[in-house]
C-alpha cells in the first residue's frame, strides 16, 4: 500500500485508507468520527471572492460609526477602534489590547494572508512565502472572533436602550456581514486544495505523492506505529527519523512532532493560572457607572440579573451562558481530559475526545461579555450625567478566556486513545 493512499487523524492518529469523497461530501475517521476531508467544489475561487469582499467589508466597518446614543441633544457615537482607544485611555489597555487584536488586527491579517495565497493562484502563480503565509494564515484563525462581536453588540444595545435613544450605524449591519462573510472565506479556503493547486502551477507532485511506500499491519494501526508524523497544519504525512527531536514539515515549514511536547504540564499550567484569575473574573466589579443618582459596581452575574429583570431573558441566558457556565465547563472539562488521560483511563475514548471538539469550539464565546464591556465604555461618556469605566474584572476574566483556549491548544487528544492502543498492542503481543 502506498502511502499516498493512507490519511492519519489528526484527534486520534489512525491511520486509514482514504477514498474518493462526493462533491460536497465529508470523510470521517472511523474510531473516533473527526472529520478527515471535506471536498468543497470550486472552494478556492469562492474563498478568494469572499476575502475580497471581506476587505471591503473591514473599511466600512471600521470608519462608520456602529452605535450612538443621544441623551438631551447630546450625540455619542464610537466605532471599533474609537471604542478600543477609550479604554486605552482609561488605563485598560491589556482589554483594550485583546478586543483590538481579536476584532480586527486578527481578522484583518487572516484575510490578507488568504488572499496573499489566493490571488496569485488565481494566476497560475506560486505565492511568495506560501508556507510562512500558511501558517500565518492557520495560527490567527482561532483568534478572529467577528461573530462574538456580533452578538455582545446585541447585548450591548438592549442595555443601552434604557439608558438613552440608541443610533444603529451603518457599521452595524455591515459588521454583521462581515461575519457572513468571512465565516464563508473561512470554510471555502481548503488546505489540501490549496497544496495540491500549488504543486499543480509548479509542474510536479505533492510532497506526500513523493513519500515511499509503506507496508501495515492488520489491526488498529496509528501514523506513529509506523514511525509517521502529521502535520497538523497542511495534513502532510512525512516519516519521522529515529534520530530527529525536530522535525519540520517539509511542505508548510510547521513544527512536528509525534505528540505535542509537554503537553501535561503546558496545558495544567496554563489550566491553573486561569482558575486562579476566574475567581476575581466573578467576584470582583467588571464596571463602574457613575450617574446624577450615585455610583454602582456591576459584576458579570449583576449583569445577568440585570437583564433578567428588564424582560430581556434569552440575552440573560445568553449572557450567563458564555460568561459564567462556558468558563467554568471549560476549566471542569480540560481537567477532566488531562486527569483522565494522565491516569491511562481506557474509559469511553470517543466521548472524551467529543468533549474536547466541544471546548475548543464553545472556548472564543466567552469573550461576549468583554464585547460589551468595550461598547459600554465606550458610548456611556456624558461627564456629570452618566459614565461607565471598565472594572479590574474584566482584565481577568479577559485572561481566563485566553488561558483556557491556549489550554485546550496544548492538550494533545491523541494521548487519549495511547492507552487503548496500549490494550491492542497487549492483545496481539498475547496472540
Amino acid at each position: 500500500m502506498s502511502r499516498v493512499n493512507l490519511i492519519a487523524c489528526h484527534e486520534c492518529d489512525l491511520l486509514q485508507r482514504e477514498v474518493a469523497v462526493p462533491p460536497g461530501g465529508v470523510l470521517r475517521c472511523r474510531r473516533c468520527h473527526a472529520e478527515l476531508v471535506r471536498n468543497r467544489t470550486g472552494g478556492l475561487e469562492r474563498a478568494l471572492a469572499f476575502s475580497l469582499a471581506a476587505v471591503v467589508l473591514f473599511v466600512v466597518s471600521n470608519l462608520d460609526p456602529i452605535v450612538g446614543l443621544s441623551v438631551s441633544g447630546t450625540v455619542v457615537e464610537t466605532t471599533l477602534l474609537g471604542a478600543v482607544w477609550v479604554l486605552y485611555q482609561d488605563g485598560m489597555w491589556p482589554i483594550a489590547g485583546l478586543v483590538f487584536a481579536t476584532t480586527f488586527l486578527l481578522p484583518v491579517v487572516q484575510t490578507l494572508s488568504m488572499l496573499w495565497m489566493l490571488l496569485p493562484l488565481r494566476f497560475n502563480r506560486v505565492p511568495w512565502g506560501a508556507a510562512f503565509m500558511f501558517r500565518l494564515c492557520r495560527a490567527t484563525a482561532p483568534w478572529g472572533m467577528t461573530e462574538v462581536l456580533i452578538l455582545g453588540l446585541l447585548v450591548a444595545l438592549v442595555k443601552l436602550a434604557h439608558i438613552a435613544s440608541v443610533v444603529v450605524g451603518t457599521a452595524l449591519w455591515s459588521f454583521g456581514a462581515l461575519m457572513l462573510i468571512l465565516a464563508a472565506a473561512g470554510a471555502a479556503f481548503d488546505t489540501r486544495q490549496i497544496w495540491a493547486r500549488i504543486a499543480a502551477v509548479q509542474g510536479r507532485g505533492s510532497a506526500a505523492e513523493q513519500s515511499v511506500s509503506t507496508s501495515l499491519p492488520s489491526g488498529v494501526v496509528t501514523a506513529a506505529q509506523c514511525g509517521l508524523v502529521l502535520c497538523h497544519d497542511c495534513g502532510l504525512l512525512a516519516r519521522a527519523p529515529a534520530h530527529a527531536h525536530d522535525l519540520t514539515c517539509p511542505r508548510c515549514g510547521a513544527h512536528m512532532h509525534l505528540r505535542k511536547p509537554a503537553s501535561f504540564s503546558r496545558t495544567w499550567a496554563l489550566l491553573i493560572a486561569a482558575m486562579v484569575l476566574y475567581i476575581p473574573a466573578n467576584v470582583l466589579p467588571v464596571m463602574y457607572t457613575s450617574s446624577l443618582f450615585g455610583a454602582e459596581k456591576d459584576t458579570i452575574l449583576s449583569g445577568v440579573v440585570y437583564l433578567w429583570t428588564s424582560g430581556s431573558w434569552p440575552l440573560a441566558a445568553i449572557v450567563f451562558i458564555a460568561s459564567i457556565a462556558v468558563p467554568m465547563l471549560k476549566i471542569l472539562a480540560i481537567a477532566y481530559l488531562a486527569i483522565s488521560t494522565q491516569l491511562g483511563s481506557r474509559w469511553l475514548p470517543e466521548q472524551r475526545t467529543r468533549i474536547y471538539r466541544v471546548v475548543e469550539f464553545v472556548g472564543r464565546w466567552s469573550m461576549l461579555d468583554i464585547y460589551v464591556i468595550t461598547m459600554l465604555v465606550a458610548l456611556v461618556q456624558f461627564q456629570a450625567l452618566a459614565t461607565i469605566q471598565a472594572g479590574g474584572a474584566a482584565i481577568a476574566f479577559g485572561g481566563v478566556v485566553v488561558l483556557t483556549m491556549f489550554a485546550a491548544m496544548a492538550f494533545d487528544p491523541r494521548l487519549i486513545w495511547d492507552a487503548a492502543e496500549q490494550d491492542h498492542a497487549g492483545t496481539r503481543t498475547k496472540t
